[in-house]
């Protein structure tokens, strides 16, 4: 196991040395990707960080910022998180949100596995056809996006961790689907006297294209003998995508109150979006009670004829960790996280995390 984390450490090194090359944050490809929901964080903990927690992700919310930061799951841990995007059902988004469970385990001294499933439903979307394209008049249809991951992390020794994700990506309507795989790895370093100082590389997203197939990818006509055909359109793969997160963390740690503050930075290396520079920050008191916040910038964010994205960069959260034995043992926190948007309203993340 060591071996092969090893070979992955190396391969994620190569990958950020050559990141200017293969990403580049392309505008000629932007919108060309699929699944993109693997790009929204559905952890409420870690998306009030904006995913800039690349270096000090801990526990399942390094699910989405660095596998590697699950290798800190002490012995069990459980989270369910449920996010309103946009607004919701009161927004222009109707009734989009997404709904996660994750479940971690520790393999003696140095492993953690990991798995956790995430759904997403966009609400009742009116049907439109050449032939009738009024909403409302075709009935609706809903469709549902979920991928499963199943991880495995592994503390090398106390300062350098690591870790891989594979993920099942399905997508589907009534009568069109499509399905694939892909792959999340990470590495953590932390140093320092009270590992204060935190470094962390994650390759995201990397697999087979997708494509789309079904009843839906054809359609009956009558040409001009009266002849009844069957048209089926070409299916268009689609590359999945694929990001590079890089990132620094300091802790500053104060003995009164058990005080620590820490602030993050992270630059995102993205394929088929515009690159992101992000900066934030975490304080605990007592580690009972978080509050965090950080802000996303990417080129051309404050201009509306070339922005490229519906967030306006600025998120914001707070946790509450209550322990349910007076000498430690299981622990129960709740998380809470928005995320700021132009032109629409905020999205919400609650969640729930067990430790025991």
């Amino acid at each position: 196991m060591k071996k092969v984390l090893s070979i992955l450490t190396v391969m994620i090194l190569t990958a950020s040395l050559s990141a200017p090359s293969v990403f580049a944050g392309n505008d000629n490809r932007r919108g060309t990707a699929g699944a993109t929901e693997l790009l929204i964080n559905p952890w409420a903990r870690s998306s009030s960080w904006g995913g800039i927690n690349t270096a000090c992700a801990r526990g399942i919310d390094a699910f989405f910022s660095n596998i590697a930061g699950l290798s800190f799951v002490e012995k069990t841990e459980f989270v369910y998180s449920n996010t309103i995007l946009y607004g919701g059902r009161n927004a222009l988004v109707s009734g989009a949100s997404i709904n996660a469970f994750g479940l971690a385990l520790r393999l003696g001294e140095a492993g953690v596995l990991g798995a956790y499933v995430m759904a997403m439903g966009c609400g009742d979307l009116p049907v439109t056809t050449v032939e009738s394209p009024e909403p409302g008049s075709n009935g609706t249809f809903s469709p549902t996006l979920m991928n499963l991951n199943v991880a495995f992390s592994y503390s090398f020794t106390n300062s350098i961790h690591g870790g891989a994700n594979i993920k099942v990506i399905t997508e589907s309507t009534d009568d069109i689907s499509a399905s694939g795989v892909a792959l999340d790895a990470g590495i953590q370093y932390q140093t320092g006297e009270n590992d204060e100082l935190k470094f962390g590389i994650s390759l995201k997203n990397i697999g087979p294209a997708l494509s789309f197939g079904g009843t839906g990818m054809s359609f009956t006509t009558v040409n001009d003998a009266g002849n009844s055909m069957t048209v089926e359109f070409r299916e268009s793969e689609m590359e999945l995508p694929t990001c590079l997160n890089i990132g620094f963390s300091y802790d500053f740690l104060f003995e009164k109150w058990t005080q620590r503050l820490t602030l993050a930075a992270n630059f995102t290396s993205n394929a088929f979006l515009r690159d992101n520079f992000g900066l934030g920050f975490e304080y605990s008191l007592l580690d009972r009670f978080q509050v965090r916040a950080a802000y996303l910038y990417q080129t051309g964010l404050f201009d509306d004829d070339s922005r490229a994205t519906a967030n306006s960069g600025l998120s914001a959260g707070a946790s509450i960790n209550v322990p349910l034995k007076k000498d430690g043992g299981p622990n129960f926190s709740i998380d809470y996280s928005y995320r700021s948007a132009i032109n629409l309203k905020g999205s919400h993340s609650i969640g729930a995390t067990f430790k025991f």
